[in-house]
């Protein structure tokens, strides 16, 4: 089967509990949704890449910089829901996969988002993510989730909690899942569907609710790490590493 086109959709949401207006916060004299983007469109594998906003401030913003992006509604639950509607208004092809790229990621690493795709590769293939190993000094904590897949990479759990269980001592095959996520159009759109899941609702995952549907997510495991902004506190650590 020949490669699907995909398209990276970046959502960007002005309101947060943590960290209000994030997508506009200044970095290097740009706002962070540019370093995503500015980031994403470096990956080849991508035909389009396209901001996707609730909000008139980003817009305009993201026009100024020449950034294409598009309005969505204000009601959605989860980026997600987002990412499809924004998918919508550019007429994605039913064959097509969407990349829900995060936000708040202004040093992502470009190759990430080809690991993502190449998985469509093979036709039965509907969602990929990725993970990548906790290095032994790393926090646990219920903040970084956990991923648990088989052999061939299919996944079996997401999890706050610590899987697999280290019954004796110490384990050191922990993977922390990456909030990355690609979608034939077609899942996307039975996934947004769907009502939340009991398994969701507890951990406060959305992969989840694929999990339970019985729809399959494909994990590609990666040596790259990911860094988010998810408080303010989090923007020193991304400077220093930008090296301003």
């Amino acid at each position: 089967m020949n490669s699907p086109t995909c398209y990276g959709i970046i959502p960007a949401r002005y309101q947060s509990k943590r960290f209000p207006g994030k997508p506009l916060i200044d970095i290097q004299g740009k706002p962070m949704f540019w370093h995503v983007y500015n980031r994403a469109r470096q990956c080849r594998d991508l035909a389009k890449v396209v901001l996707a906003t609730d909000d008139k401030r980003i817009l305009k913003a993201a026009q100024d910089l020449a950034v294409p992006a598009v309005m969505t509604r204000s009601d959605h639950q989860s980026g997600t829901d987002r990412v499809l509607e924004a998918a919508r208004h550019l007429n994605v092809g039913d064959n097509s996969v969407v990349l829900n790229i995060q936000g708040d990621e202004p040093l992502l690493e470009p190759y990430m988002l080809t690991q993502l795709i190449q998985p469509f590769s093979i036709e039965t293939v509907q969602v990929t993510t990725l993970a990548r190993a906790f290095e032994p000094s790393e926090d646990r904590g219920p903040d970084r989730v956990k991923a648990v897949f088989s052999n061939t990479g299919r996944a079996l759990y997401f999890s706050r909690s610590t899987l697999p269980f280290q019954r004796q001592g110490r384990c050191d095959t922990v993977y922390l899942h990456i909030g990355l996520y690609a979608f034939r159009l077609k899942t996307l759109e039975q996934y947004v569907a769907l009502e939340r899941g009991r398994l969701e609702t507890i951990e406060k995952l959305e992969q989840l609710r694929l999990l339970e549907n019985d729809i399959p997510i494909q994990v590609v495991v990666t040596e790259h790490h990911s860094i988010g902004v998810d408080r303010p506190e989090d923007l020193q650590v991304i400077e220093r590493l930008m090296g301003t």
